[in-house]
């Protein structure tokens, strides 16, 4: 497969939230560096991490409108959405969605660096109004 082949079968298995496949596309050594720049590394590590996510924005999803390649590197901008989901309830108040963009290297056809830049703080505003329930 070509390197945006690989990129875009790594979106639709994120937009499946299917994590085994996620983690199939993934090198053993996979970056995922987060839209703050935090690093996380392995395959084991991101397992945790996407099964983490989508319980907690349980339809996420990606919408590439447009993507480049040059060699091994692939670069895209679309729309990342999702609901907020604390108790497994899908509110529509608690829907989000965002501009953003995705770098990512493909090695041996999986994906060894993936890099998201967007604004989560239509997320984050969620988290605070849940967290400020508790209070």
């Amino acid at each position: 497969m070509t390197p945006i082949e690989v990129f875009e079968e790594f979106v639709d298995a994120i937009n499946q939230r299917d994590v085994d496949h996620i983690c199939q596309l993934m090198t053993e050594d996979h970056l995922f560096v987060d839209s703050l720049g935090i690093e996380f590394r392995g395959r084991d590590v991101m397992r945790q991490g996407w099964a983490a996510y989508f319980s907690m924005v349980p339809d996420y999803a990606i919408d590439v409108k447009e993507s480049i390649a040059d060699g091994q590197l692939v670069v895209a901008t679309g729309l990342a959405r999702g609901t907020y989901s604390p108790d497994g309830q899908l509110r529509p108040d608690d829907g989000w969605s965002t501009p953003a963009a995705w770098r990512a290297v493909v090695d041996s056809g999986c994906i060894a660096t993936w890099q998201v830049y967007a604004d989560n703080e239509p997320l984050r505003k969620s988290l605070r109004k849940y967290e400020g329930e508790k209070a």
